[in-house]
């Protein structure tokens, strides 16, 4: 695939103008409700579909369903990293209104990360194409272990991360609005929604692990597996406000990744040596196995409504009260250069 530099460069620059549009359109902290994150979802989803279109009538139809198997696998996964977003946040009782900004947020690092993975996995592979098979046997193995833990859910109580970062960073353990840091008695403190970012950055790190390899599973194009990735993140944040309280309907979806993973693994180890897949029938083995898990999911759970996480009864954090945010406003006023927070 022929990409020139000016093509790269024009979808970058139209990622960051997307970015800017959606931070522009939240600028204001305000609860995201149900219709506003299916109008948004609608509109992502549209543009990832849009850029298929354009690959498929500009490089042809091998590399358009490339890039749709690529995008159907990233979406697909993302949805069980809402879930994860969901036991975050509850668990951490982050305000709703607060939640777009620590996503908006986590998203862009996750572009950033992810296409450094991208260009790194592209790189070894170009070079060392038996690496094929050791990403085969992570990806079968990750999807063996997805079946065996597949009731199981994150702890966010037990995680390293949390532990590290209460040790190493000074914070208040109150959320002051939409900063991530305040300036208290002369000393910088991060607040907890710093330390909700960090995790978020983190589980998508994790996530990464996986969907990257299984991307390159059914295409080699760097370009595709870019775009893939980027236009599936881009509609994480509505997604997230359109699935977090339905996530106790999809029942099957982690036994479904858990095949697409197991699926895509097998075509991963055969296509070095043995036989290449084609691109249709890989395409419509992940589109048929998704569609299944979701359709089951959804009969088994039909009836039951939205129901919000339930918060903890002892959260570790709080919001802070309006004569300590006055406090810090005070601050800032007389010393706005120390006490801003970021």
């Amino acid at each position: 695939m022929d990409v020139p530099l000016w093509l790269w460069f024009a979808v970058l620059g139209g990622i960051v103008a997307m970015l800017a549009v959606d931070l522009f359109a939240h600028r204001r902290a305000h609860v995201i409700g149900v219709r506003e994150a299916a109008a948004w979802s609608a509109v992502w989803v549209a543009i990832g579909v849009a850029f298929g279109g354009w690959i498929w009538f500009a490089y042809g139809a091998e590399l358009g369903q490339q890039y749709f198997a690529g995008y159907l696998i990233e979406k697909s996964l993302a949805v069980d990293n809402v879930f994860v977003w969901a036991i975050i946040f509850t668990y951490f009782a982050v305000p709703r209104e607060l939640q777009h900004r620590v996503l908006f947020l986590g998203v862009v690092g996750a572009l950033v990360l992810r296409g450094g993975f991208i260009a790194a996995g592209a790189a070894v592979i170009d070079l060392f194409s038996a690496v094929l098979y050791l990403f085969a046997a992570f990806l079968l193995f990750t999807g063996v272990q997805m079946i065996r833990t597949r009731n199981d859910h994150m702890d966010p109580s037990e995680s390293k991360v949390v532990g590290w970062f209460r040790r190493a960073v000074p914070m208040t353990d109150t959320y002051h609005g939409q900063r991530f840091l305040v300036r208290r008695r002369g000393a910088l403190l991060a607040t907890p929604l710093l330390l909700v970012l960090v995790l978020v950055e983190v589980t998508d790190v994790i996530f990464a692990v996986d969907s990257i390899p299984a991307i390159f599973a059914v295409t080699s194009e760097p370009f595709l597996v870019f775009t893939a990735n980027a236009f599936a993140l881009l509609g994480l944040r509505a997604m997230y406000f359109l699935l977090a309280d339905l996530m106790h309907r999809f029942v099957y979806l982690k036994l479904g990744l858990a095949v697409v993973l197991i699926w895509v693994a097998i075509k991963m180890a055969l296509q070095v040596d043995v036989y290449k897949v084609p691109t249709p029938i890989s395409l419509a083995v992940i589109a048929t196995v998704i569609a299944v898990a979701i359709t089951a999911s959804m009969v088994r759970t039909r009836g039951q409504a939205r129901v919000a996480a339930p918060e903890p009864e002892d959260p570790p954090f709080r919001v802070a009260t309006a004569e300590e945010d006055a406090e810090l406003e005070t601050a800032f006023r007389r010393r706005p250069l120390e006490s801003a927070g970021v």
